[in-house]
């Protein structure tokens, strides 16, 4: 590259914002990402069936992508620096693969650089609740592959215990004697948590919450609410093959999903309430 080239590229990236420099990045990876999750959705679902479940990525997903690429677009301070662009030429390499986890884990990158270079607040806000839709997309999937049986087994000792029956691994006796049954990967708690833990960052991003003590108690209420929920519905779908066929449909995934999606939206807020009375 040509002297005059670098020059040029210098004095363009130092009066380029930097929000719209980093903003265009994550949006860029979060498209990506969400891409490949959309289109291995309709293969499996069909196009109807995979809108209706909104491409199996919860509405939390999409709502705190568009939340925190729109906070990071609110930075406003010029120059991009010469160890920004390096950090966006590696961050579009991994996101042009056709692999979705290598968009969220350039995404993960990418939201750590922000927060530790960058000093405006929106931005840092943005990123953070960004690094933490990486969460749910694409670590708790990663803890999973390697502590499936514990995880798993936790599920089905929760449910066991709920129906008083007996248990083998991930495998809880019907409560009539009838059958068994069997917690697959899709019924984990796991995955409800993460996103139990998104949205508290999301909405503590949002409405720039000050910590306190009680963040964690807010949190860790969200997170057990969905795993009541979850281990209570599967609960049910343990008495008997009548109550598996009732409770194991696509209604009682919208009834499950919206209770567990309310009760996370609550908890959430109920952290943030201060915040909250002060805008109204």
């Amino acid at each position: 590259m040509s002297a005059a080239s670098i020059e040029g590229i210098t004095r363009v990236s130092a009066q380029l914002p930097r929000g719209e420099f980093f903003g265009g990045l994550f949006a860029l990876g979060c498209a990506s990402g969400l891409v490949s999750r959309i289109i291995q959705s309709i293969h499996r679902l069909g196009w109807a069936e995979a809108l209706f479940n909104t491409f199996e990525i919860s509405v939390i997903v999409w709502v705190s992508c568009a939340a925190g690429i729109f906070l990071v677009f609110q930075d406003r301070t010029t120059g991009i620096r010469m160890s920004d662009l390096g950090m966006g030429a590696g961050f579009v390499l991994l996101v042009i693969l056709p692999v979705g986890a290598l968009s969220w884990l350039a995404v993960t990158a990418l939201g750590i650089y922000v927060i530790s270079s960058t000093t405006d607040a929106s931005s840092r806000r943005g990123a953070w609740i960004l690094l933490a839709v990486t969460v749910p997309m694409l670590w708790s999937r990663v803890l999973f592959q390697f502590f499936a049986n514990l995880i798993l087994q936790i599920d089905a000792s929760l449910v066991a215990w709920i129906l008083n029956t007996d248990r083998t691994g991930d495998v809880v006796q019907f409560a009539d004697g009838s059958g068994s049954l069997v917690i697959l990967p899709g019924c984990s708690s796991l995955a409800n948590v993460s996103l139990a833990i998104l949205c508290w960052v999301t909405v503590s991003q949002i409405v720039c919450h000050r910590s306190s003590a009680y963040d964690l108690l807010w949190c860790l209420a969200a997170c057990i609410s969905v795993i009541v929920v979850n281990v209570t519905r599967i609960g049910m779908q343990g008495i008997s093959q009548w109550h598996y066929d009732a409770f194991h449909s696509a209604w009682g995934d919208v009834v499950s999903n919206t209770l567990i999606l309310g009760l996370i939206l609550c908890f959430s807020l109920l952290g943030a309430r201060r915040e909250l009375v002060g805008r109204i």
